[in-house]
């Protein structure tokens, strides 16, 4: 066996990324999906592709795999606010727990009834599969910037950053009872329980302590504060996983708790953990890309064709309105949940756990699940615009600027200066500032008119497609400020 130098390693490595993020910048144009692209440039860069690299280590794909999925979730959940999660938050946790159950159940009950698996293998082939994918999901959404009306698109990121912790536990579960014959599976139901709280229960702590280490410690060099975090968001995943608990859902629920507070260098923070997370994206989905055979794959294209749609168009649909049942919500509604149901590589990862415990037949799961991720990305992820129109579900997201004065500086302030444009047909325009009657603790400061900037008084008449900076003294206020400015 070829030894590769470290030079070898890293020219490789830089050229993969130069090449996913060229490709996935010119060909995103048309509708494909960034993470089928990074997927298919690390399968042409496999041992069975024009590259020729290769790779078959289970053991470092999962290790990487689980690295890149803390520090996903970790910046999903920075990004997550409060105020608009909270009214949904029933919500999502049912899909994230109850709906990942049954979807496990109904994909596990159709492989063994329908396609020659026992009843264990079908259940862990459901389990691996039965989660949204939050790095598919929070790039597709983010990346579209698809705007959903209803507060959907608060509901689909809380329940994919949130339903990981699930689908490993039930992963972990069956794969457990497949390579130990003779254990009962109502050992899980106490493990189940001991996962979740603890999980809970440390990311609430991390949260708080990540938040009160930021403030109190002041670093000289403020290139420190991310290797800090770093090391708290690793630390918190290990330590709740070797006490018995739910890493995954400890990161998330400390970043949630971390992103919703104040805190130094916020905004830095917070655009260090987004490109880190794109970052290991790109890796995750090249190193899977590698671990790939696609030869292997044609074999299994059949059974994967058939648990593909049983899983878009039944398990995942009747998943949804089971669990939405319990809410007010419309038939377009759960509709479109149910299209959401992306897979992306966290269910790769997953699939290995079961390869490296030896599993019989885990090399044909794993080339299943393989199929599945890519037939759920290509279908589902490119057509989310196109599903929320035909729902009527679709609304104009605009893109707001915004600057959170102090929190990068270290003040003990909340305040924010956003920039709104006035659309066309704005009850706004043609009114002065006085008439508008905007919320006493905002304030428009500057106006940007066709690139000319103004400095408003009272008398200033706005007109349609000015850009207005408003300075607020809490962000929740922006709402009231958007119905007084654009209806």
């Amino acid at each position: 066996m070829t030894a590769f130098s470290t030079e070898d390693i890293l020219l490789a490595s830089s050229i993969l990324l130069m090449v996913s993020i060229i490709i996935s910048r010119s060909l995103g144009k048309f509708g494909i999906p960034a993470l089928v692209l990074f997927l298919g440039v690390g399968i042409l860069a496999g041992s069975e592709g024009i590259g020729g690299i290769y790779f078959n280590d289970s053991q470092s794909a999962q290790s990487l795999g689980t690295i890149a999925l803390t520090i996903i979730l970790f910046s999903g959940g920075l990004d997550t606010r409060w105020e608009s999660t909270r009214p949904v938050l029933w919500r999502g946790v049912m899909l994230s727990t109850f709906g990942v159950f049954i979807t496990a159940i109904l994909v596990g009950l159709f492989a063994y009834w329908f396609l020659n698996f026992s009843l264990l293998e079908g259940l862990l082939l459901g389990a691996i599969v039965s989660s949204t994918d939050a790095a598919a999901v929070f790039s597709i959404l983010r990346s579209k910037n698809i705007g959903l009306k209803n507060n959907l698109r608060p509901t689909l990121e809380l329940e994919s950053g949130s339903n990981d912790p699930m689908a490993y536990f039930l992963t972990v579960s069956f794969t457990f009872l497949i390579a130990n014959p003779g254990a009962s599976i109502w050992q899980l139901v106490p493990m189940f329980f001991i996962q979740m709280v603890l999980g809970a229960l440390i990311g609430l702590l991390m949260g708080r302590f990540m938040t009160l280490t930021i403030n109190r410690i002041r670093l000289e060099q403020e290139g420190l504060y991310p290797a800090m975090t770093l090391a708290m968001v690793f630390f918190t995943y290990a330590f709740t996983n070797v006490i018995g608990g739910n890493g995954f859902l400890a990161i998330y629920i400390a970043a949630v708790i971390l992103g919703n507070s104040r805190y130094l260098h916020k905004g830095s923070l917070t655009r260090f953990y987004d490109g880190l997370a794109w970052l290991m994206q790109i890796l995750m989905f090249l190193t899977l890309g590698l671990l790939v055979f696609p030869s292997q794959i044609l074999p299994v294209i059949g059974i994967g064709i058939l648990i593909s749609l049983f899983l878009i168009f039944v398990a995942r649909p009747l998943s949804v309105f089971i669990g939405l049942s319990f809410f007010r919500t419309t038939l377009q509604e759960k509709l479109y949940v149910s299209w959401v149901g992306l897979r992306g590589a966290v269910p790769i990862v997953f699939a290995t756990y079961p390869l490296l415990a030896g599993v019989e037949r885990s090399d044909m799961i794993f080339n299943i699940v393989f199929f599945i991720v890519l037939t759920s990305v290509m279908l589902q992820g490119t057509t989310l615009s196109l599903v929320a129109k035909w729902l009527n579900l679709d609304q104009k997201s605009e893109s707001l600027r915004r600057i959170r004065l102090g929190e990068d500086m270290g003040y003990d302030t909340m305040s924010t200066l956003v920039e709104i444009k006035l659309a066309d047909g704005s009850p706004a325009a043609g009114k002065s500032l006085l008439q508008l009657h905007l919320p006493k603790v905002s304030l428009v400061v500057l106006i940007d008119r066709q690139g000319k900037f103004i400095t408003p008084n009272g008398s200033t008449v706005l007109e349609a497609g000015d850009k207005l900076m408003v300075l607020m003294e809490h962000e929740k206020e922006l709402e009231n400020v958007q119905r007084v400015l654009n209806g």
